[in-house]
């Protein structure tokens, strides 16, 4: 680890703790060379695979803002687009992957979101699950009217 300050090449880990609820280390480190101190964040790089081939590190800010996208106009706040993107985060993290498709992501939220708002569910599936008929929206919202109790025909 370069020292942030001197740029020499070697530093010495004073501290270690854990952070983000276990899913990264916090270390408190000393410089031998100029003798500051720095904190660095170590976590497990997780990778997207894109349809186009392309793989990313994985961005919990980038499912918030698909998110906020498919909530727009609807009664949605921050804090809850904040607990839905940990959720899903935690979900692909357990699965153990160091890449997951990005479709996989995209399900992954459908089940949270569901939840918190079933016109932004809507919004989204439509893209991941690629509906293309009037057709697919009203099975969609048939599942949604079954699984509310509710009668499917009001």
């Amino acid at each position: 680890m370069h020292c942030p300050f001197c740029r020499h090449t070697d530093s010495r880990v004073i501290d270690s703790r854990t952070a983000d609820d276990g899913a990264a280390i916090r270390r408190r480190r000393s410089c031998p060379e100029c003798g500051r101190r720095f904190t660095t964040q170590e976590t497990v790089l997780m990778m997207v695979a894109k349809r186009s081939g392309v793989t990313e590190p994985f961005s919990r800010d980038k499912i918030i803002a698909g998110v906020r996208r498919a909530c727009q106009g609807r009664p949605v706040n921050e804090d809850a687009l904040a607990m839905l993107g940990q959720r899903v985060e935690e979900a692909i993290r357990a699965t153990g992957n160091a890449e997951i498709p990005s479709h996989q992501i995209g399900l992954a939220i459908l089940g949270p979101l569901r939840e918190l708002d079933e016109v932004a569910y809507l919004r989204f599936a439509s893209v991941y699950r690629g509906f293309e008929t009037l057709d697919d929206f009203a099975k969609e919202i048939e599942s949604l009217r079954v699984a509310s109790g509710g009668d499917a025909r009001s």
